[in-house]
C-alpha cells in the first residue's frame, strides 16, 4: 500500500512540475548518498541552472539535496525538438533501479558475520564461539527448508572495517551480524543504508546510529533501559507486598540505577517500604519487616558475600516461632545466577526472583542438546561463562533467519511473530522513534519458588 501511494505522489509531483516549466523531461533521478546538484547536472550533460529550472523547489532558500529524493532531469538544449514538446511518453526510460531485498522470503539468505574471529584474546575466543552458534543455527534451519549462505570476516578491534565492506560480496548480503566494537558502527551503518542491508548488533555499543538507521537491530540494552523495564515489571508483580531495601555498604555497587528509580516509583504510588542495613542488629533489622503484608527484600549490591550476610539475617528471623507470620521473598540480580550451584536451596526457601535478559538452564533438555552438538562439531566444551556465547549466537541467528525467511524486508523482530522459543537468550524488538532502527526490549524473571521449581517469566 505504501509503495502504491508513493507512485501516485510521484506522478502528481511530476505533473505539477511539468506544468511549471516548458522544459522537456528526459528522465527522473533518485538521489544517492553524497551526490550534489553540480555532479548530477554534469552526469546528464546539462547546466546547474537548467537542472534547477526543471526542479523549482531547488530555487527555494536553504534547499538541501537529500538521499532518496526524486528529481527531474531535462534534455540538454540542443536535444529539445520544438515540434515535439510533450512526448514524455516516448522519452527514454530511466535506468532500472536495483530491486530492494524484500524478495528474500523463501529463498537462500545471504548472511555476513563481521566480528573478531581469532584466538589472540578473550574477545576473539568468545566471538568464535558465538559464530559457531550461528553455524549450528544455520544447520538446524536446513531441516525447516531454510537455506542460508554464511560469509565470515575477521574484524578485530584494530581493523578498518571499510576494507571488509569493500569486498564485493558484502553488497549482496541480506543481513550482517556485527560489529563488536563501537568505532566500527558508523561506517557499517552508512554501508547498510547505501546497500539496503539489515544489521544485527549483538553486543554492547555506545553509538547512536541505531536511533536513526531503520536497518539496524540493537540487542544490547543500556543499564538505564534495562532497569527501567525491570521496575515496570516489579511494580505490578509485587503490588501487595511491603518492600525492604537492604543497604549492604558496597561503595562500588552500581545497583542504584535500579534501587533509586524503584524507591521513587514506590513513593509515587504511595507504597510502603523501609530501608535497613545489613550490619544492623537483628532487632533493628526485624523492625523493617511487615507482619500484615508479605515482604520482598531488595539488596543494593549483587555481590555474593553481602548476599550471604542477608541470608544469615533472614534465617535468624524465621527461626524464631514468634516470627512465623512473616512472609519473605527475595528480588535479586542477574549475577545471582552465578551462585545458583551453592545457593539453590536458599533461593527456593526465600521464593527468589532474578531479573535478566537470558536464562541458562543447564538441566533443560534443549540446553543439553545444543551443548552435546557443540562437542560433536567442535570437539570441546563451551566457555564456562554466563550467558553461553554459542547458545546466544544460536538463538540470535535462528530467530533472525527464520524471521527474514518468513517476512523478508518487513521483518520487525516484534514479540511472537517468529514462533521460536529461545534456548537461552530471547529477543523482542520495538522501533526506536518513527524513523530509527529496532531496540531489543526482552527481559525475564527467573523464579525459584518454594515448591522447588524454577520458572522463567517472559515480558
Amino acid at each position: 500500500m505504501q509503495r502504491f501511494l508513493f507512485i501516485i505522489v510521484s506522478l502528481l509531483l511530476t505533473t505539477s512540475l511539468l506544468a511549471q516549466t516548458q522544459l522537456q523531461i528526459r528522465t527522473r533521478h533518485e538521489v544517492k548518498r553524497k551526490e550534489t546538484i553540480y555532479g548530477i547536472a554534469k552526469q546528464y550533460g546539462i547546466t546547474e541552472e537548467r537542472l534547477r529550472e526543471a526542479n523549482p523547489e531547488m530555487q527555494k532558500p536553504k534547499y538541501k539535496l537529500r538521499r532518496g529524493d526524486t528529481i527531474l532531469i531535462p534534455y540538454p538544449p540542443q536535444e529539445v525538438k520544438a515540434e515535439e514538446p510533450v512526448k514524455q511518453e516516448v522519452a527514454p526510460e530511466p535506468e532500472p533501479v536495483k530491486p530492494r531485498k524484500s524478495d528474500m522470503r523463501h529463498r537462500e539468505l545471504r548472511v555476513g558475520v563481521m566480528l573478531p574471529l581469532h584466538d589472540k584474546n578473550g574477545d576473539g575466543k568468545r566471538m568464535v564461539e558465538y559464530y559457531r552458534g550461528i553455524l549450528m543455527a544455520v544447520d538446524s534451519l536446513k531441516h525447516d527448508g531454510i537455506s542460508v549462505n554464511v560469509i565470515a570476516w575477521n574484524v578485530p578491534e584494530e581493523a578498518d572495517i571499510a576494507t571488509t565492506l569493500a569486498d564485493p560480496r558484502a553488497k549482496e548480503l541480506d543481513l550482517i551480524i556485527g560489529p563488536l566494537y563501537s568505532k566500527h558502527v558508523p561506517a557499517l551503518s552508512a554501508f547498510a543504508k547505501e546497500n539496503d542491508v539489515k544489521v544485527l548488533i549483538p553486543f554492547s555499543i555506545t553509538t547512536d546510529e541505531p536511533d536513526t538507521n531503520p536497518l539496524i537491530y540493537r540487542v544490547y540494552q543500556t543499564p538505564e533501559q534495562y532497569y527501567k523495564a525491570v521496575v515496570e515489571q516489579f511494580v505490578p508483580r509485587f503490588a501487595d507486598y511491603h518492600t525492604v531495601f537492604v543497604d549492604c555498604n558496597d561503595a562500588e555497587s552500581k545497583k542504584g540505577k535500579f534501587t533509586i528509580p524503584l524507591r521513587n516509583k514506590l513513593q509515587e504510588l504511595q507504597r510502603t517500604f523501609n530501608v535497613t542495613n545489613v550490619k544492623s542488629d537483628e532487632g533493628v533489622f526485624l523492625k523493617s519487616f511487615s507482619r500484615e503484608k508479605p515482604n520482598v527484600v531488595v539488596l543494593n549490591t549483587e555481590k555474593s558475600g553481602e548476599l550471604n550476610l542477608v541470608f544469615s539475617k533472614l534465617a535468624n528471623i524465621i527461626a524464631l516461632p514468634e516470627n512465623a507470620d512473616i512472609q519473605i521473598s527475595l528480588f535479586g540480580y542477574t549475577e545471582w545466577m552465578l551462585y545458583v550451584e551453592h545457593n539453590i536451596d536458599r533461593y527456593y526457601r526465600y521464593d527468589t526472583y532474578v531479573p535478566a535478559v537470558f536464562h541458562y538452564n543447564p538441566v533443560a533438555p534443549r540446553t543439553k542438546r545444543v551443548e552435546l552438538k557443540y562437542r560433536w562439531n567442535f570437539h570441546e566444551d563451551m566457555i564456562n561463562s554466563l550467558p553461553r556465547f554459542c547458545i546466544t549466537g544460536f538463538d540470535h541467528a535462528y530467530y533472525f533467519l527464520r524471521g527474514l525467511n518468513r517476512y523478508g524486508a518487513d521483518f520487525s523482530g516484534a514479540r511472537g511473530i517468529v514462533g521460536y522459543t529461545a534456548v537461552q537468550s530471547p529477543l523482542c524488538f520495538e522501533r526506536i522513534g518513527n524513523e530509527g532502527g529496532y531496540q531489543n526490549h526482552s527481559i525475564l524473571f527467573v523464579h525459584y519458588s518454594r515448591e522447588k521449581r524454577t520458572k522463567t517469566i517472559h515480558f
